[in-house]
């Protein structure tokens, strides 16, 4: 492998233990999910708009665009909070292994936003997905909040990756991340006006240990990791990458047994159930990139 090569697979697995990283500040971070979200979007925009400002993009976007971008902001948003409220809810090892049955959400959420047929093997292995998440629920029952918290976030996720994926294709993926980040802010905050206390005193009262995770989770975690992901793909193709990221739920749960031992202890059974989830995710991405190769050439050959 060339020494270029080498260096973007290196920085590719970089951002995927860095997404692994995002649960563990969850569960360091101590105030509520809402809160923590409305921080990190906060954050997270003022820093990318530094960078547009540096990098001297073009901010302005027509009403459709605005419409779309804070439907997407919203869907991160939401995904986001239920994240973070089922690792609350249960532990990192639950919440990530609902988070890798994202995949089969996309199976029938990809053909409705692209107008294509359920192809066959995605029903198979949204079947084997449903089979692995029942295993952990029999397992792990005491923490049935968290896994309807950690597949609810799944299906945000896939709801925004479809979206976004949409979007980024016109559209500079720093901008648009910018007012999605913006966007998201708006309507947490709307939560918070509304459904608690408001922005009080105790509010931005947040314990040193906090601020530095919070701002670490929105700078590295969020900005960096939106940028470098869609600059990384210059250099190695979509299907690695996102391949890679499928990877993330086993980076965190690994990262989750060495800093929390205790609280991340899981029976067998949930360990076999993550295994059947991650194993159809990757196997479900190996037979797309298959599929949109012989489509590829086939169209070629024509």
């Amino acid at each position: 492998m060339p020494k270029g090569n080498l260096k973007h697979y290196l920085h590719l697995h970089f951002l995927v233990f860095i997404a692994g990283f995002t649960a563990i500040l969850g569960e360091l971070i101590t105030i509520g999910s809402f809160a923590l979200v409305w921080f990190r979007m906060l954050i997270a925009a003022v820093l990318m708009l530094l960078y547009i400002k540096i990098t001297k993009k073009q901010l302005r976007i027509n009403k459709r665009l605005a419409l779309q971008l804070a439907i997407a902001g919203a869907i991160i948003a939401a995904h986001w909070i239920t994240f973070f409220e089922a690792i609350n809810q249960s532990n990192v090892s639950i919440t990530l292994a609902m988070f890798s049955s994202g995949a089969f959400f996309a199976s029938f959420i990809e053909p409705i936003f692209f107008k294509r047929s359920v192809l066959w093997y995605e029903i198979l292995f949204g079947v084997i997905v449903i089979f692995g998440v029942s295993l952990i629920t029999q397992g792990e029952l005491k923490y049935i909040n968290g896994i309807v918290l950690g597949l609810s976030s799944a299906l945000f996720s896939t709801l925004f990756a479809v979206i976004n994926g949409k979007l980024i294709l016109k559209h500079k993926a720093s901008v648009i991340s910018f007012y999605e980040f913006v966007s998201g802010v708006f309507f947490i905050t709307i939560g918070i006006l509304f459904f608690y206390d408001g922005f009080t005193k105790e509010f931005f009262s947040l314990s040193n240990s906090d601020w530095i995770y919070i701002f670490i989770l929105a700078s590295i975690c969020t900005a960096y990791a939106f940028i470098a992901a869609v600059e990384i793909m210059k250099y190695i193709s979509p299907f690695t990458v996102i391949l890679s990221y499928n990877l993330e739920p086993v980076y965190g749960i690994l990262l989750a047994l060495y800093f929390f031992p205790e609280k991340e202890q899981m029976s067998t059974q949930f360990y076999y159930g993550a295994i059947v989830i991650i194993c159809a995710v990757i196997l479900d991405a190996i037979f797309k990139n298959r599929r949109k190769n012989k489509i590829a050439k086939t169209n070629l050959s024509g």
